[in-house]
């Protein structure tokens, strides 16, 4: 048996190991792709990808109160998105006790309703205009919405990917993916 015939069962051996690979890490699941996209169409704004159980932020500032307000939310492994906490300066208008959704604290200063865990799958949001600087907050990073689109709805929603989808698009980011501080110096 010649070289040729012994290196070319290695090779199909190591192309099948590379599909096997392929195949396996297509169907392993790889977290939450979570995007904002104008509904009137168009790219995504934002593209970012969480853990099951990581939380993303959605700053504002109230439009009656001019106070600002965070609104933590988390993804599910099915990409449904959730709202865990509301924090504020104070209660406005449309703030408040929600019975049966959470838990109140603080007092003066910064107030939480924590502990929520309320479902609210995709939401659409319009957004305000640059004085009330709807912002996504993920990791190190900040999206200003208001910056980009005042005043037109935006889908936020999330969805299941693969780790073969999570390993490369950590390697070759989605153009929305914001850099985070941790990765601007590599």
């Amino acid at each position: 048996m010649g070289r040729g015939e012994t290196a070319r069962p290695l090779l199909w051996a190591a192309a099948g190991l590379f599909a096997g690979a392929l195949v396996a890490g297509s169907s392993l699941p790889g977290g939450v792709e979570l995007t904002a996209l104008p509904v009137k169409g168009g790219a995504p704004l934002w593209v970012v990808y969480l853990d099951p159980g990581e939380r993303f932020t959605l700053r504002y500032i109230h439009s009656v109160d001019q106070a600002p307000i965070w609104e933590e939310h988390s993804v599910d492994a099915w990409g449904r998105i959730y709202v865990e906490e509301e924090r504020f300066v104070m209660v406005g208008a449309g703030m408040g006790d929600l019975p049966g959704r959470g838990r109140w604290t603080g007092g003066r200063g910064i107030q939480a309703i924590r502990d929520m865990h309320y479902p609210v799958g995709e939401f659409v949001l319009r957004v305000g205009s640059p004085a009330v600087d709807h912002t996504l907050l993920w990791r190190d990073t900040a999206y200003r919405l208001s910056q980009h689109m005042p005043g037109e709805a935006v889908r936020v929603s999330g969805r299941p990917v693969s780790r073969l989808t999570r390993w490369w698009r950590k390697w070759f980011p989605h153009p929305a993916t914001p850099v985070s501080e941790d990765r601007q110096g590599s």
